[in-house]
């Protein structure tokens, strides 16, 4: 296992360090000036040069990546241009709301995915399976915006059962975070309801059955927890998207999370900001990833970790 874990933080590092590249050149290649955005349109063309040279803007890119690559090393994520605060500081600030939504969106995702896939894997072919299907497949077509609108729209402005955005308690979670557990719960329903369907066909479902285990015990005991193991993968990776923000719907709620933080910076040009909240991203989505295949052996021992 320490051997399996090495190697995929080797392969995570190598990942972090083409995320950055990437990123960084993407953004070196914009047409648009950060200095020019610092200074204002009325500044003049020395004003606007001075500050260039201050944030190292006019040297080459090799030269600008190297010096972003040696203060990473260091845990510093450089400093924001526009807000003039640490990178680290305001991703830090808005960290905690960004948790929050994840948690309760993939608890939503998983709640409702799962039991749809479940009841339309045991209902195969029956109408209820056809309902849920078409279900599943509105909630992974239905944009963000739209489907944030119409709940805010309905729930909060029509019923008045939540407020119309903002952080706070609970009830400034809970809609939005429903709004992405039903909109994610196709992904997981469809994932479920096949994993079910090919476990259920299995020899030692059928020796279950012939020992004379009731129904809901076989599917409780041997059945869902085997079907659910291509889920855990998914967690992973929706770990590191909801991470990286999610800019509609936190933009439709006012909710201060990551993705906020990241549109505001994308607006102004503060590629400190920008590259800060990929990188941030990225490593969540490969510490999901690693969690995922950590546990993936857990809940399912026939699965060898050294193969991998």
């Amino acid at each position: 296992m320490s051997i399996f874990i090495l190697r995929r933080l080797g392969y995570s590092l190598l990942i972090l360090l083409g995320v950055t590249f990437i990123t960084y050149l993407l953004l070196f290649m914009l047409p648009a000036d950060p200095a020019r955005q610092i200074a204002g349109r009325s500044a003049t063309p020395e004003v606007v040069a001075g500050i260039r040279a201050q944030l190292g803007l006019d040297l080459p890119f090799y030269e600008q990546y190297g010096r972003y690559l040696g203060n990473l090393a260091q845990g510093d994520l450089g400093r924001s241009y526009i807000q003039r605060s640490e990178v680290a500081e305001l991703i830090g600030s808005r960290l905690r709301p960004s948790l929050e939504l994840m948690a309760a969106g993939i608890g939503f995702e998983l709640l409702i995915g799962i039991s749809l896939g479940v009841i339309a894997a045991l209902r195969r072919g029956g109408v209820a399976d056809k309902l849920l299907m078409a279900f599943s497949f509105i909630g992974v077509s239905a944009p963000q915006f739209i489907a944030a609108m119409l709940f805010l729209y309905f729930f909060s402005m029509q019923l008045g059962w939540f407020p119309l955005g903002g952080y706070g308690g609970p009830e400034h979670l809970l809609l939005p975070a429903l709004t992405l557990g039903i909109l994610g719960s196709g992904w997981y329903s469809r994932m479920v309801r096949s994993s079910m369907i090919e476990v259920l066909h299995q020899d030692f479902i059928r020796t279950a059955r012939a020992k004379g285990l009731s129904r809901g015990r076989v599917i409780l005991r041997h059945v869902l927890p085997n079907a659910i193991v291509p889920v855990i993968p998914m967690i992973g990776i929706d770990i590191g998207i909801f991470m990286g923000g999610l800019v509609v719907v936190e933009s439709v709620f006012g909710w201060p999370g990551i993705g906020q933080l990241a549109w505001q910076a994308i607006q102004q040009v503060d590629i400190p900001v920008i590259v800060g909240v990929t990188t941030v991203s990225a490593v969540a989505i490969v510490l999901g990833n690693l969690l995922a295949d950590l546990v993936i052996p857990l809940v399912d021992p026939r699965i060898d970790v050294k193969k991998h």
